[in-house]
């Protein structure tokens, strides 16, 4: 069988660990415009149309980690439309303007990027059409270019107050402290393939010709050992696309000797810094 994984393969909600569930859920909703799915005791889901896209989770006794420590980059928020992208934006800086922190241009993308209150990345951004993005040898073409954030709303605010179309989680991007581990476990283990490479300074991967369903950098966090718990990354969730997907990568996680938790329904293991990956059949 197949060590890569199949090309249907997705990224689903990610779970934050948080301290302040109020402050957290009211950014996530009437900061980026996400409505809330349901709540259950300290967890209070977020997504767009019924689909989840982040979960939080209230754990007010954990502790900040430093910004050296492996865990979460950012949250990568995808948008089907520029207008819905653009309202999105335009209501985090009317009602949390200082948690703006830059945009970009990157060939495949428009990005515009921000830190929710207790620090998290989030980026919300939307793509290009595939046809339009450049390959070479394997290998997407991607760059930080200059986006004018202002210029962007400019163009593509349609109506402030509506964003009717989907927000799914896009990619997550992780802290981690060495490239050459990250590369041994989520490709040469899990099976995502390659799509860009920065020599020690990042790493890009993905399922199915997609730019990238995950990134792993090293520009805060080079030599980080595994996590503790802490505030922050919860778990991140990779969707398979049939439960013999998902047996195939829990035999292949323990032929390399990959603690797993499979319940039937959901594989759960960490990586070598102890981020939890939770692999679900999507649907």
């Amino acid at each position: 069988m197949s060590e890569i994984l199949d090309g249907r393969t997705d990224v689903g909600a990610v779970t934050l660990k948080v301290g302040d569930l109020d402050a957290m859920t009211d950014y996530y909703a009437r900061g980026i415009g996400l409505s809330v799915l349901g709540q259950e005791g300290d967890r209070v889901t977020l997504g767009r149309l019924g689909v989840p896209a982040v979960v939080l989770e209230h754990t007010p006794l954990l502790k900040h980690a430093p910004s050296s420590a492996a865990g979460l980059f950012h949250t990568a928020i995808l948008f089907g439309e520029q207008s819905d992208l653009a309202s999105s934006v335009y209501s985090v800086a009317r009602h949390f303007p200082s948690s703006f922190t830059g945009s970009s241009d990157h060939l495949v993308s428009k990005a515009l990027y921000f830190d929710d209150p207790e620090g998290n990345g989030v980026e919300l951004y939307w793509d290009r059409p595939r046809e339009q993005w450049g390959w070479e040898n394997g290998r997407v073409a991607m760059a930080t270019e200059y986006l004018d954030p202002n210029g962007f709303l400019r163009e593509n605010l349609v109506d402030p107050d509506t964003l009717d179309g989907a927000a799914t989680v896009g990619h997550v991007h992780l802290k981690v402290g060495d490239l050459t581990t990250a590369h041994e476990f989520y490709v040469d283990t899990v099976g995502f393939e390659v799509t860009a490479e920065y020599g020690t300074q990042a790493l890009f991967v993905s399922a199915g010709g997609y730019h990238h369903h995950l990134a792993m950098n090293t520009w805060q966090s080079r030599g980080a050992q595994g996590r503790w718990p802490a505030l922050g990354l919860g778990e991140v969730t990779i969707e398979l696309p049939t439960d013999d997907e998902r047996g195939a990568l829990g035999a292949r996680l323990a032929s390399r000797g990959i603690a797993t938790r499979d319940d039937g329904r959901v594989l759960a293991f960490e990586d070598p810094w102890n981020n939890e990956i939770r692999v679900v059949v999507a649907g």
